[in-house]
């Protein structure tokens, strides 16, 4: 504001001097010439003007880096807490709009790096969990081969361990994938009986070795809407839960039920405590183990247009529920 008056009056005062040093085109009100005295008063006042208007300046250029350096000094904090990584940082309110902007950005770019970051943890341990369960699978194949002497054991063992390890490898071709594309591709049909068979076979001499067996039953010939890996890991999931927790036979049994097909397994075990049972599909929600397979069974029947239900608790029978396929 003070600048803004000196230009205004400045000029003005410029004018009378230079008018005072003309030849005598300006007189006063008895008609003489302005005296020297006045024209060395009015170059004061020039003088002194300028002087208030640099003043006035310093001034404002004070007040507004005071009112500058604090909300710039806090949005380099946030700055170098987001570069630390740090991944909650508030928004600033500093009345300054370009301050402000800047700062949502920071925060916004901190939530993303959250959601990154988890979702990073979660596949970590989704993947360390889907690898899990086929290299025991394998590892007790490869067991069952070194204990023995026939011939015609090791081959048949030998065989499934073949297949273990492709199966293995499909889980480790859909985890890159997934990773890469971020989305499911399409669901694909495939045989239950083929599926179960194969994980009957696969699971057998970890049953056999706790003296309990498993037991398919139910209708034959279905074929579901869903990725073959995903499908295995799901039954496996329910088939280790049961081998860790429960008791006796397991029965797998597969059914229609209007447009869907609908997989039960069960034991003869306890079941699921009361309260764990409401938040039993949860991550961390165990009674031992990571807690993650069952969350992560899951997802993936949600990502292959079904789910998974634990539709009675004691004693406990989880229930697959997909889309039956006419075409495998």
């Amino acid at each position: 504001m003070a600048i803004a008056i000196a230009i205004i009056i400045v000029p003005i005062v410029l004018g009378l001097w230079r008018a005072s040093q003309g030849d005598g085109l300006v007189h006063d009100w008895l008609g003489q010439g302005m005296p020297l005295s006045i024209s060395a008063k009015l170059a004061g006042v020039l003088v002194t003007l300028c002087l208030l208007s640099l003043a006035a300046g310093v001034v404002v250029a004070i007040r507004q880096t005071v009112r500058l350096s604090a909300p710039m000094t806090m949005l380099a904090d946030r700055a170098e807490r987001l570069g630390a990584g740090e991944s909650r940082i508030q928004p600033l309110h500093s009345g300054i709009a370009e301050l402000d902007q800047v700062s949502e950005v920071l925060s916004r770019s901190a939530q993303r790096l959250t959601k990154s970051l988890a979702s990073e943890r979660d596949f970590a341990s989704d993947a360390s969990h889907q690898l899990r369960t086929p290299l025991t699978a394998l590892l007790m194949r490869l067991e069952e081969i070194a204990v023995t002497d026939d011939l015609d054991v090791v081959q048949e063992e030998a065989s499934i361990a073949i297949t273990q390890v492709e199966r293995l490898t499909r889980v480790v071709d859909d985890l890159l994938s997934r990773s890469r594309r971020g989305v499911d591709e399409p669901k694909a049909s495939v045989s239950l009986d083929s599926v179960i068979a194969a994980l009957q076979r696969e699971w057998q001499p970890a049953f056999e070795q706790a003296r309990r067996s498993v037991r398919v039953h139910g209708e034959r010939g279905l074929a579901v809407q869903a990725k073959p890996v995903d499908l295995s890991q799901v039954l496996s999931t329910l088939l280790e839960n049961s081998l860790a927790h429960g008791r006796g036979t397991v029965d797998v049994h597969a059914r229609r039920s209007g447009p869907s097909v609908v997989v039960e397994v069960s034991d003869q075990g306890e079941g699921v405590p009361a309260a764990i049972a409401p938040h039993i599909f949860e991550r961390s929600v165990t009674t031992s183990g990571t807690g993650l397979g069952l969350a992560l069974a899951r997802d993936l029947a949600e990502s292959n247009g079904g789910r998974l239900e634990l539709i009675q608790a004691q004693p406990a029978i989880f229930a697959l529920f997909l889309s039956e396929s006419d075409a495998i």
